[in-house]
């Protein structure tokens, strides 16, 4: 009898631990930021606030005023000590960086550039997916051939700044612009890129993409390392394309891709084409990652200032790296019900992805995600 009265209370004990499990809390910094970016954070937020009711997640936001409207009024971007708080925070939900009475460059260089720097995010993530009920402009192409993910190194390259003037404003001015590459970088990003195909498990495929033709210092280097690095993977095929040529590609051929690995530059010239093949920049959310700190999710969009204050841009871009930030924290199961939320918007709601054209507001539409999510839409 001792024993049997001793297992009950295990038991118990077990299942307590379980429920505690369960209910988890998490830090998000929330930058709103410019444009429509405070709209659609509004939405990304509301629909993580039903994610936390239904999956027993308690979201903690803590909200920065960095942008346009703080650098006018006070000259400052980020306020000192401003990085070190982020560093307090489980991930980064950013609306948009971008304002039209701001010249170009600085809040771009001193914001969004500082934090993946010396948050050293140094993956750039782009799942480039076309859901059921999209329109893409790819003639006879649908959701079976559009899924693949761009790997974008994200703190190197033309970006790192290298460069300079001589002769400034004279007829004999030069300007130099260096891409700066270095083989740690390049090998983390590589590695990196073959790690997640291996655990995307669709292809099993890694494309490097550069312009090895020309471009024969960054990258014979680019090239060096992912034959070497490729070698450890022998169940992932390996290929390379150029630059030019993937451009081709992704408008003849986008099913032939699984996982996409490339520099700064090219990364981010590719994946706003990519953007447009899976419908548009209205529902292209990306990452700014760092595997061991604090990564940082975003619509791809921008500012839109146009669209400002109308209620007319669409928060799906904003929703969808909402979703991405769930799957990097290790919630899969409540990233998927996010995702199934917004194919079932998708398909069985809107007109369009476009600002404006999509026959609802920018409330609306985080209220039909939020709903969706709240009853567990099944597809």
């Amino acid at each position: 009898m001792a024993k049997q009265e001793k297992n009950p209370k295990k038991k118990e004990k077990t299942q307590k631990s379980t429920t505690q499990k369960k209910s988890k809390s998490y830090r998000i910094a929330v930058i709103p930021g410019d444009g429509t970016g405070p709209e659609v954070i509004r939405e990304g937020v509301k629909v993580l606030e039903a994610v936390g009711r239904r999956f027993n997640i308690k979201f903690n936001f803590t909200f920065f005023d960095w942008g346009g409207e703080r650098y006018l009024r006070t000259g400052e971007t980020i306020p000192e000590g401003g990085i070190e708080e982020l560093k307090k925070h489980d991930a980064i939900y950013l609306g948009a960086i971008g304002h039209p009475q701001v010249k170009p460059g600085i809040l771009e260089k001193e914001i969004l550039l500082r934090i993946r720097f010396e948050l050293d995010q140094y993956i750039n993530l782009r799942p480039v997916k076309l859901y059921p009920g999209v329109w893409t402009p790819i003639k006879d192409k649908g959701p079976e051939d559009i899924d693949f993910v761009v790997v974008r190194e994200n703190t190197e390259g033309l970006y790192a700044g290298g460069g300079g003037f001589l002769r400034k404003g004279t007829p004999y001015e030069v300007a130099i612009q260096e891409s700066i590459n270095t083989r740690y970088g390049v090998e983390r990003c590589i590695r990196f890129a073959f790690e997640y195909c291996r655990k995307r498990n669709k292809k099993k495929k890694v494309t490097l993409v550069g312009k090895t033709n020309v471009l024969t210092y960054a990258w014979d280097l680019w090239y060096r390392v992912f034959e070497e690095v490729g070698k450890e993977y022998p169940d992932i095929e390996k290929d390379y394309a150029h630059v030019d040529a993937v451009c081709m590609w992704f408008v003849k051929n986008p099913e032939w891709f699984d996982v996409i690995v490339t520099d700064n530059m090219f990364g981010d010239i590719i994946t706003d084409l990519g953007a447009m093949i899976q419908g548009g920049m209205g529902i292209a959310a990306g990452g700014n990652i760092n595997p061991n700190g604090v990564s940082m999710f975003e619509p791809i969009g921008g500012s839109a200032p146009k669209y400002t204050g109308k209620n007319v841009i669409n928060p799906l871009a904003c929703i969808c790296a909402g979703m991405m930030m769930l799957e990097w924290l290790g919630e899969g199961e409540p990233a998927k019900a996010i995702e199934k939320a917004v194919i079932k918007v998708c398909r069985d709601h809107l007109k369009s992805l476009s600002a404006g054209k999509m026959g609802y507001s920018t409330t609306e539409v985080g209220d039909l995600v939020t709903k969706y999510v709240e009853e567990g839409v099944e597809l």
